[in-house]
This record gives structure tokens, sequence and C-alpha cells, in this order.
């Protein structure tokens, strides 16, 4: 089964959990032995070699740098500049990881059918995870102008918004609208041709966005708010809205964003109960509401920030994945059903704005 992973911070986690992606996730893990500097040490779920054995051929792949303003208690940069260097260097790591033969950015149509053409070939050569570079949170494009200058380095996909107050749009537990700065952004990012990611966006930055933008759009890695009620999940209301759009949303694997009740340093996977049934029950409602399978997708969000203590009990390693195509066909879902599911939705997707 071949899988499309809408969301993955495989920058972050190279760079800021210093973590050698190429190496097999065991090896990772023996290296982390002892730290606790960050939660979830030892316990990563992704690598370059874990996706290829689980045939994770093609995913969404992150920059991703805060910029905090005063009084923000979030962590992390106090200026753009910063945030857009934090981006850069980001963006150096997966150039290395092209240089090394490990990756290789996918940027139009074309790109996308040669990856995929070789994916589906019967070469025993590791094959190269094939990578749509998108930034999480635009709070580190200096000004609308600098967009473009991102657009040249191969960005094809972007969130206005993260966790908190930004400077373009308001994110997770936040309230507000866009305002100016997120209108002109918004411009830019429809002239360039630009996904734009509306997961993050508060309810108030959400409705102002669809108001004021036509160009395609997708959510790389949201769930649903019927089944778990936080404001960063999707009420039905605007999981509606973006199927009249066209759009596809990813479901993540994050436990909290699966299951109610989660109580983070507290509650663990196997005391919940908490396996890939429930991402499925994530999928099953919006495909519920859709009234097919056309709409849904993938985007795990695995290892990022957290690792197997926030991640269901039968995930070892993102290779598990493949666990989903059984799990899908008891509920009734057909091989076109999953296949939709697990990848075909956003390749169509990305065929499509891109043609």
């Amino acid at each position: 089964m071949f899988v499309f992973d809408a969301h993955l911070d495989l920058a972050m986690n190279a760079m800021e959990w210093n973590r050698d992606l190429r190496l097999p996730v065991s090896k990772i893990r023996e290296k982390e032995k002892g730290l606790n500097d960050k939660p979830g040490r030892g316990q990563n779920t992704v690598s370059l070699d874990a996706m290829r054995k689980g045939n994770i051929g093609i995913c969404v792949a992150t920059q991703i740098a805060r910029y905090v303003k005063d009084k923000n208690p979030l962590p992390g940069w106090h200026s753009p500049e910063q945030a857009w260097a934090q981006t850069q260097g980001q963006l150096a790591w997966y150039r290395a990881m092209e240089a090394q033969g490990e990756m290789v950015q996918i940027q139009d149509k074309e790109g996308l059918e040669k990856h995929l053409t070789l994916w589906e070939s019967k070469s025993e050569t590791a094959k190269p995870i094939g990578y749509i570079l998108s930034l999480e949170g635009a709070d580190s494009i200096i000004s609308p102008a600098w967009l473009e200058k991102a657009f040249e380095n191969g960005l094809r996909a972007i969130g206005p918004a993260h966790y908190g107050p930004g400077t373009y749009a308001q994110g997770t537990n936040t309230k507000g609208g866009i305002g100016q700065k997120g209108k002109e952004l918004l411009k830019e990012i429809e002239r360039l041709g630009v996904i734009l990611d509306v997961t993050h966006l508060c309810d108030d930055s959400f409705w102002e966005t669809l108001h004021n933008y036509r160009g395609p759009l997708w959510a790389s890695h949201s769930n649903c708010r019927a089944l778990v009620d936080h404001n960063r999940q999707f009420s039905d209301e605007q999981i509606k809205e973006l199927l009249k759009r066209d759009a596809v949303i990813g479901v993540a694997l994050d436990a909290w964003m699966m299951i109610p009740g989660w109580i983070k340093g507290k509650s663990t996977p196997e005391g919940e109960g908490l396996t890939l049934e429930h991402m499925v029950n994530h999928i099953d409602h919006i495909c519920q509401l859709a009234g097919n399978s056309l709409h849904a997708g993938i985007g795990t969000d695995l290892d990022g920030g957290f690792g197997k203590d926030q991640s269901p009990s039968d995930i070892d390693t993102i290779a598990d994945l493949q666990k989903l195509e059984i799990l899908m066909s008891n509920r009734g879902y057909t091989p076109q059903d999953v296949r939709n599911i697990t990848s075909e939705n956003f390749l169509r997707f990305l065929m499509h704005h891109w043609a």
C-alpha cells in the first residue's frame, strides 16, 4: 500500500532534536537513551529507513520556526528575521539529504509523476523519499514579499498560523481574525499558486481566511471536533465548508487529538486503549460527512514533539501505517477507498492544482 503522509516535521527532528534520520528508528532510540531534555526522547517513530519499509514514498515535510512577540509565553524566536534564518537552516538539511540521494524535492506535476514512476518500479535500490516543502506557521515570512523567496526555494504549501497569536492569523487556543497583513499574505499565496494549509487556524481566522481566499487549500493534519471537542479540531460546519472547496483533510496521530479525556504527561496509549482504530474513527467521520472517500487522507504528525508516549499503542514505527489497510477494510471500505485515503486523494489534489 503506497502511502502519502501530508505532515511530517522531518527537519525539526533533524535540527532541533539532533536526530540522524538516515538511521533506523532503533539506532536513533539507542542514541537517546538517558536523555530527558524533551518529551518523547528515545520513543521516536520516524526515520527515512522506516518510511521506506512502510512504503511511505511521499510526504509533506515542514519548515517551522515561531516568532513570538512580547508577552507571548510560547517558545520561539524574538524576531521574524531569526525565525526566517531557522527555516533556512532546516532547508539546508533537506538539501543535504537530496545531495545524499535520501530525499528528492517535488515542486510540480512533472516531478510528481516522475517520482511516482520510480516508486512503482521494481528497483531493489533504496528509493529517495519525495517531499513537498511546507511552512507550518507563517511568522517567519518577514513580509508578504518574502514569500516569493520561499517559493523560489521550492515552498509549495503554507499554514498562516500555528499555536497562539500570529502575525498573519491567529492559531490554536486563540481568537481573532487575520487583519490586513493576513489579507496581503493571502493575496501573495494565491498569486504564486501556493497551497493554503488551514490547519491550526482558530475559528475566527478560519472563516475570515476562507472568505478572502479563492485558491487551492487543504488541511494537512487536523481531526474532528465532533469526536474530540477542542478548538484545534474542525467542527462539522468547517469540514463541510472544506468539502465544498474540494479540500483534502489529513488525519493526525497525536493522542490528545484522537481520543477525549487525554491528559498530557499522565495518560498512556495502553492505559487509554488508544489504537489506530481511533484514527479510522476520524477518517470515517470525514467520509460520512462527505458521502464518499474522496476527501480524507493521512497527515500523521508523528514525532511532532512527541513519540510513542503519545501515539497509538499499535504504532512502533511509521511503517505500521500499513495496518490501516486491514482496519479500513474491516469497516467496509473498498480497496479503492483505501487507496484514496492512504495516497490518491492528496495525489489527485496535487495533479489537479499543479496542472
